[in-house]
């Protein structure tokens, strides 16, 4: 979504200069939505071949791939290997500025899997990962960045930050045990005021680089509509329940659309 939120954000900063071009901007979505689907699934299985030896004592993970035996470390890394070339091939159908964004993502995703081992915030570095489509989508359009598309990106790495927490209650019992730090276990009793704090610091964020782009109020109508989804998940969490708290989770591929949907509409042809 982040990439998806980047692209019609900088379409609508076109649109408004009159210099918008509609089959660059959806060839783009498709690009996008090919390049995320390979690199997350990239970065998913380096993640669970450096998190191998802990899956294994975390009773939700135990039934993975890798530490059910499954499948061997070798054909983990030669798939996660495959999807980093579909990866790259969709990298290279942007511009110089874009492509050279993208490969500087690779020290982020490479740090994140050890950060549980090292801060308590681990799920801060998976925003930084997870959002940097945030910035491409901007530069896959403009060529370059702006002060909207860098306040997107952090709307969107504080958006996660909250959505990953509640993730990472399901485990929080076992992480304990295991040694595994996160923000779950940091925050505790006071989640719902962090998730407060940081659904609104993403609302807030993502509002300013509205403005900034220029984009048109149906962005901010559906900015407000996510923002209504994002306060029924705080008031509804029980951080004990690991089935609600998967099931929220999973709820914020609609907070996604809907951003994403207000964006769409505000663009000229909508």
């Amino acid at each position: 979504w982040p990439c998806f939120w980047s692209s019609a954000l900088a379409a609508n900063a076109l649109a408004a200069e009159g210099r918008l071009n509609l089959g660059l901007f959806a060839f783009h979505l498709l690009l996008f939505f090919l390049g995320s689907v390979a690199m997350r699934g990239a970065g998913c299985t380096y993640n669970d071949l450096v998190d191998h030896e802990i899956d294994d004592k975390v009773a939700r993970t135990r039934s993975r791939p890798l530490p059910s035996g499954r499948i061997t470390r070798k054909n983990a890394k030669i798939f996660m290997v495959l999807q980093a070339l579909v990866g790259l091939v969709v990298l290279l159908c942007f511009n110089t500025f874009s492509i050279v964004l993208g490969i500087l993502s690779l020290v982020i995703v490479a740090i994140y899997p050890f950060a549980k081992r090292f801060t308590d915030w681990p799920q801060f570095f998976l925003g930084l990962a997870f959002s940097w489509g945030g910035l491409m989508g901007w530069a896959g359009l403009h060529g370059n960045l702006s002060l909207a598309a860098v306040l997107l990106y952090a709307g969107a790495v504080a958006w996660t930050i909250g959505y990953d927490t509640i993730y990472a209650h399901q485990d929080k019992e076992d992480d304990a045990l295991v040694g595994v730090r996160s923000t779950a276990r940091l925050f505790g009793d006071d989640t719902k005021l962090w998730l407060i704090r940081l659904y609104g610091l993403t609302l807030t964020l993502l509002l300013l680089a509205f403005v900034v782009a220029g984009a048109a109020w149906p962005s901010i109508l559906g900015l407000l509509v996510a923002g209504g989804l994002l306060a029924w998940q705080i008031k509804v969490l029980d951080i004990n329940d690991g089935a609600q708290c998967l099931a929220l989770f999973k709820s914020n591929n609609r907070v996604g659309l809907l951003i994403f949907a207000g964006l769409i509409l505000a663009l000229p042809f909508a």
